[in-house]
C-alpha cells in the first residue's frame, strides 16, 4: 500500500466504526437492536444518502476498486467470519435433548411452512424478482425459502434473556427449535452458494454438493467435535490463559473456514461449524470465547453490518410490493408453522403462539443471508433491500409481543447480557 492508500483505508475504517458506535448507542437507549444503528450507519456513509449528497467525497473514501478496496473487504470477510463463529458459540447442542416432541414438532414445521411458502411463491410467480429469478428459478425460489425459514439465534437469546425465559421450559423449546431451523437452513445456504462457485471452481451437481455439505456437518460436528474438546482440554494446562485459547481458537476458524473454501464450500459455513463444535460449558474456555465474542461484536461485526449499508442504495432500490411480499410470507410462513408445530408438540395455545413471535426474528443472520446472495449475484438490489427490511422488522417485533402474550416484564438493563445485543 502506498502512503495515500494507508490513510484512506484507516479512514474508510474509523468512519465505519464511528457511524456504528453513534447509531449502535441511539439503539440502545431507544432498547432497539444495536444492529439497526449499524445498518443506518451503513446506509448514511453509502450510496443512499453520501452518496447522493457528496458523490464525489463518497468515491473517494470507498472507491470500489484498488488496494483500499481490497483492503476494506478483507476486514469485512473476516468480520463475517468471526460473526457467524460467535453465532455458532450460542448453538447449544445439549438443549435438543429436552421436550423432544415440542422441540422436534415445532422445528419441523417452523422450517417446512415458511420454506414452502417462499419456494411456491417464486415458482408460482417468479417475474416480480427479477432476471435472476428467471434464469435460474429453482436455485432462486430455494434461496427465498431458506431466507424465509432461518430464525437469529443471538437476536431469539437476547429477547430470552431480557424476560427472564432463557432458562424456562419455554425459552429451551425456543432455542433447540431454533438450533435446528438454523442447522439446516445453513446446511441449504452452504448447497445454493457452492453451486455458483464465483471463484471460478466447477460447478457440482446438486447431489454431490448436498453430499459434501452433509459429510463436511457430519463429520465437524462428530470427529472435530470430539477431537476438538479433547484438545482444548489438553492444551489448558499448557497454554497461558485466555490469550492461548484466544489463539488457537482463532487459527482453527481461520484454517477450517480456508479448507471449505478450498472445496467448494463458502468460507462462512466452516466458521459457523466450529463455533457449534466448540460451543461447551467450560469456565476456561467459556472466558476465552467470550473474549473473542466481545471483541467480535464490538469491531469486526460492526464493519460487516456498516458494510451491508453500503452495498445498496436503500431509497432507489425500495420495491414496495416486494418488501410487502417477503414480510407478509416471512411472518405467516414462520409465526404459523411455528405455532401450529409447538401446539402439535402440547405446548399451550398461548406458549405456542409466544414461541410463533420469538422463533420470527431473522435479525443479522438474515442480514448475512441477503449480503452473500448479493455478492454471489443469486438475487438483485431490489430482493436485497426487501430481505434487509424483513430482517429488521421480525426482530424489532419479537420481543414486544412475546412480553405482551405471556404478560411478563424485562428484566433491567444492567441483568441482561449485553453482549447479546448486537446481533
Amino acid at each position: 500500500m502506498s502512503h495515500h492508500d494507508v490513510v484512506l483505508f484507516f479512514l474508510q475504517i474509523s468512519s465505519m466504526l464511528a457511524v456504528a458506535l453513534i447509531f449502535g448507542q441511539v439503539m440502545r437507549r431507544l432498547h432497539l437492536p444495536i444492529v439497526l444503528g449499524e445498518l443506518i450507519g451503513g446506509i448514511l456513509l453509502g450510496p443512499t444518502v453520501l452518496g447522493a449528497l457528496a458523490p464525489n467525497l463518497y468515491a473517494w473514501l470507498f472507491p470500489t476498486s484498488g488496494t483500499t478496496s481490497l483492503g476494506r473487504d478483507a476486514v469485512i470477510k473476516l468480520g463475517m467470519l468471526f460473526f457467524l463463529f460467535v453465532a455458532g458459540l450460542e448453538v447449544d447442542l445439549a438443549h435438543l435433548q429436552r421436550r423432544g416432541l415440542s422441540i422436534a414438532c415445532t422445528s419441523i414445521a417452523g422450517i417446512l411452512v415458511p420454506f414452502g411458502l417462499g419456494l411456491g411463491l417464486v415458482l408460482l410467480l417468479p417475474d416480480p424478482w427479477g432476471p435472476q429469478a428467471t434464469s435460474n428459478v429453482f436455485m432462486f425460489a430455494l434461496f427465498i425459502g431458506t431466507a424465509l425459514s432461518i430464525s437469529a439465534l443471538p437476536v431469539i437469546a437476547r429477547i430470552l434473556i431480557d424476560l427472564d425465559l432463557i432458562k424456562r421450559e419455554l425459552g429451551m423449546v425456543v432455542m433447540a427449535a431454533a438450533t435446528i431451523d438454523d442447522l439446516i437452513g445453513w446446511l441449504l445456504f452452504a448447497v445454493i452458494l457452492s453451486n455458483f462457485a464465483p471463484s471460478g471452481l466447477p460447478v457440482r451437481s446438486l447431489g454431490v454438493t448436498l453430499s459434501l455439505v452433509l459429510g463436511l456437518f457430519a463429520l465437524i460436528l462428530s470427529v472435530g467435535r470430539w477431537v476438538g474438546q479433547r484438545t482444548l482440554c489438553w492444551l489448558q494446562s499448557r497454554l497461558s490463559q485466555p490469550s492461548g485459547f484466544i489463539g488457537v481458537t482463532a487459527v482453527l476458524v481461520l484454517v477450517v473456514a480456508a479448507t471449505t473454501e478450498v472445496i467448494g464450500l463458502h468460507a462462512i459455513w466452516g466458521a459457523f461449524l466450529v463455533g457449534v463444535a466448540l460451543a461447551e460449558n467450560s469456565e476456561k474456555r467459556n472466558q476465552a470465547h467470550e473474549m473473542i465474542y466481545q471483541f467480535a461484536i464490538s469491531f469486526f461485526a460492526p464493519i460487516y453490518f456498516v458494510s451491508i449499508g453500503l452495498q445498496a442504495n436503500f431509497a432507489a432500490n425500495f420495491h414496495l410490493l416486494l418488501v410487502l411480499l417477503i414480510l407478509l410470507v416471512a411472518c405467516v410462513g414462520k409465526i404459523g408453522g411455528v405455532t401450529f408445530g409447538a401446539w402439535m408438540g402440547k405446548m399451550s395455545p398461548r406458549d405456542a403462539l409466544a414461541i410463533g413471535f420469538g422463533m420470527n426474528a431473522r435479525g443479522a443472520m438474515g442480514m448475512v443471508l441477503a449480503s452473500m446472495a448479493l455478492e454471489y449475484k443469486l438475487i438483485d438490489q431490489r430482493v436485497f433491500v426487501a430481505l434487509i427490511v424483513m430482517a429488521l422488522v421480525t426482530s424489532l417485533l419479537s420481543g414486544p409481543i412475546m412480553q405482551r402474550l405471556l404478560m411478563i416484564k424485562p428484566l433491567d438493563e444492567g441483568k441482561s447480557r449485553e453482549g447479546a445485543n448486537g446481533s
